[in-house]
């Protein structure tokens, strides 16, 4: 039996009673009644809502399964970048040669936050970035490295050869 039913049936009850309305105990009945018969009719309203957003929900999951199938249809496993890159073919000019593996980067630890940073050779050439965590402005200063021998070598390498 439905909720609007068994309402029904209630105040049929109440009816059939015929309540003294003058008296506490009859004008008390007679808000109950009132009062429940608003409450029935609010949740029959939000059960009509639920019903139509349960629906709602089902034809977007089924249009977002639908979607991930389309753009996922192959295995992660079975993907091979290397036919991407053969098929960027034009992307970069014959003349230039990109090795990625020549950028070393540095690690750098901000005093503000502690954040560690990873920098490479052209940033520490500007000679200040700010901290991406804190925004801290980090200086760099140059003068005061220390030159290891393999580059002090190839340094003086290049100076005979000017000489």
């Amino acid at each position: 039996m439905k909720l609007t039913e068994k309402m029904s049936y209630l105040q049929g009850l109440l009816d059939g009673l015929d309540i003294d309305n003058s008296t506490k105990e009859g004008k008390a009945l007679v808000q109950m009644a009132d009062v429940m018969n608003e409450l029935v009719a609010y949740v029959e309203d939000l059960q009509s809502q639920v019903d139509e957003l349960t629906e709602l929900c089902d034809i977007l999951d089924q249009d977002l399964g639908q979607v991930e199938d389309d753009i996922y249809d192959e295995d992660e496993d079975d993907y091979d970048f290397d036919d991407d890159l053969d098929d960027c073919d034009d992307c970069f000019d014959d003349d230039e040669d990109f090795d990625f593996d020549d950028d070393e980067l540095y690690e750098i630890t901000c005093p503000s936050c502690g954040d560690t940073i990873l920098i490479d050779e052209g940033m520490i050439e500007e000679g200040s970035i700010n901290c991406p965590n804190c925004n801290e402005l980090l200086e760099f200063d140059c003068d005061d490295l220390v030159i290891d021998e393999a580059d002090s070598e190839e340094a003086e390498t290049e100076e005979e050869k000017k000489d």
